[in-house]
């Protein structure tokens, strides 16, 4: 009884570590079917290398030198003596205002200070006269006192004839509009007969074109920099000015630098002026100035490709242990082309996923052997 018992007892044991033992092989078998394949990604190195890049700023371009004319007597145009859109210089001739007006009001104050030069040389005679009649007595003191004062106001006539000659003169000058400086006028906002009003009406805009002054708005953070490419006075290929896909062929220079920062933007405005011999630059254009950054320490870059963004975040996948991978964050800096600087998270000697990182998640395993191609179908 005891016998058989135990033999009882023993195969029961003999059938339960069998049925473990192949329970075990199953579940291990189930779980190598349920974990999915690699992912086939391409990988890179990350590299410390010289990055040279360049900054952008929006540009607007400005006549250096820029006036409106406006007439400074009132009457009606006689004459244009320009081509518009043409280079005109300092001193040229350029409107005409009917003059017949003032030239009679000159002839006018002329003939008036001729009288009143007479009436001086009246009052002095006759003080001359009266103050040789005092010496002996023959004449009452009061009557010397009227000559003389008769003749200080004979003498301040003269003086305000003159002035009024002078004023009227530069009247008649004024009907003549010249040009205040060597530059490019542009189209005329007057034609000839039309009338004008002294100080009110805007005959025609002056500029400068060469060289163009082109503006910028520069970070308070950027200052310093500037000043120091200033003083350096920087002509090489340091600043360039760009539209679009265009670059424009010759560099250009910092003019100056505002007096103060805009408290509402944080930014101050920066001139710079580029050569315009050829014409191409005109003012009220935009474009881009493109500073080349002096930087020139060791940087990680990357390609652009490899990064990815989560709710404004950025990170890529680097290489760990057993073919896995897993996401860092890292800081962008500049992108350079295809390629971005990497401030913070990465450094040299990492792998990093640029290819494929579309359908990895972090633990991901990965292989870098392509996928073999779909078995032709059998005829």
């Amino acid at each position: 009884m005891n016998t058989s018992k135990k033999s009882n007892q023993l195969f029961l044991t003999t059938a339960a570590v069998m049925l473990l033992s192949c329970g075990g092989k199953d579940d291990k078998h189930a779980a190598q079917q349920q974990a999915p394949p690699p992912v086939y990604v391409s990988l890179t190195t990350v590299k410390d290398t010289t990055a040279v890049y360049y900054d952008n700023y929006p540009a607007t371009l400005a006549a250096q030198n820029e006036i409106r004319l406006t007439p400074q007597v009132s009457g009606y145009i006689t004459g244009l003596y320009f081509k518009e859109g043409s280079k005109v210089g300092k001193g040229q001739r350029l409107y005409s205002i009917d003059q017949q007006v003032y030239n009679a009001n000159l002839q006018q104050a002329v003939a008036n200070q001729q009288v009143q030069e007479t009436n001086l040389l009246k009052a002095q005679k006759d003080a001359d006269r009266y103050h040789e009649l005092d010496k002996h007595d023959a004449i009452a003191k009061q009557q010397v006192d009227y000559a003389d004062a008769a003749l200080e106001a004979a003498r301040k006539q003269v003086a305000a004839s003159r002035a009024n000659v002078n004023a009227v003169r530069a009247n008649v000058g004024f009907a003549v509009i010249k040009a205040p400086f060597t530059g490019t006028i542009g189209i005329s906002q007057v034609k000839p007969g039309q009338a004008v009003v002294a100080g009110q009406t805007v005959l025609n805009t002056i500029s400068t074109d060469d060289p163009m002054a082109v503006d910028i708005n520069v970070n308070q953070q950027d200052i310093f920099r500037f000043s120091q490419l200033q003083k350096a006075g920087a002509k090489d290929s340091t600043f360039r000015l760009v539209f679009g896909n265009d670059v424009y062929p010759y560099p250009g220079h910092i003019y100056t630098i505002d007096r103060s920062v805009d408290p509402q933007t944080g930014t101050i405005k920066t001139r710079l002026l580029f050569p315009n011999k050829e014409g191409m630059l005109k003012a009220g254009m935009n474009g881009t100035v493109r500073v080349a950054n002096n930087n020139r320490a060791q940087s990680i870059v990357i390609p652009f490709k490899a990064v990815t963004e989560q709710l404004g975040e950025y990170f890529v996948y680097v290489l760990g242990d057993s073919s896995k991978v897993a996401q860092r964050k890292v800081e962008l800096g500049q992108q350079l082309g295809g390629n971005v600087i990497i401030k913070t998270g990465l450094q040299a000697g990492d792998k990093i996923a640029v290819e494929g990182t579309q359908n990895l998640r972090p633990g991901s395993v990965i292989t870098t052997t392509p996928p073999a191609p779909p078995a032709a179908p059998k005829k």
